[in-house]
């Protein structure tokens, strides 16, 4: 009971971000804050050439996974757009990740129909055999029940928050948490 208290205590103050509450019956995405974000192997990317992370060093970066056919993927379109919008002049990057779920194969053109219908513009690198989401998400956190999960990555490199899924609509706590996030990692130099 006394580490409910605390955890309401510190949800109150703002000093506990809300989606990471919200995961904790299931998974502890904490342990990944603090730590480095580890680059990711893509060879396949739409709306923009080849990316690193070692790259956009300098930059924040938002990285979301994704599919096509998902509600919450959907849902949280127009707020990564909006995001990639107003934030981009101020040193973010969203970074789509998309990783296959349909019984269907897998092609290219699929995924940038899929990007085109969502409005998204931003650079997407298509993660084959979810190699990136396992070692960045599922491998270290196997009770993940989410996997269009997303992190946000400061600019030194460092992952400072990470919502664990489902999906972030504006008017909604998770969306406004996620703005605020961004917007404290673009002011820190």
């Amino acid at each position: 009971m006394r580490f409910l208290m605390y955890v309401v205590f510190l949800l109150g103050l703002g000093l506990l971000p809300v989606s990471s509450v919200a995961a904790q019956s299931k998974t502890n995405p904490a342990v990944l804050l603090g730590k480095p974000a580890q680059p990711w192997q893509v060879s396949t990317w739409v709306n923009s050439k080849p990316l690193t992370l070692s790259g956009l060093k300098g930059k924040v970066v938002l990285v979301r996974w994704w599919t096509s056919g998902c509600p919450f993927c959907e849902n949280t379109a127009p707020a990564l757009n909006e995001f990639a919008t107003r934030y981009q002049p101020q040193g973010l990057q969203v970074v789509g990740l998309y990783h296959h779920k349909a019984e269907t194969p897998l092609t290219v053109g699929h995924v940038k129909r899929t990007a085109r219908k969502l409005g998204f513009t931003f650079p997407i690198g298509i993660d084959n055999d979810w190699k990136n989401l396992r070692s960045w998400w599922l491998d270290p956190l196997p009770e993940a029940d989410f996997t269009s999960v997303t992190f946000l990555i400061d600019r030194q490199g460092v992952i400072r928050f990470i919502h664990p899924g489902g999906q972030y609509v504006k008017g909604e706590a998770a969306y406004d948490e996620m703005g605020r996030q961004i917007e404290t990692l673009l002011r820190q130099k």
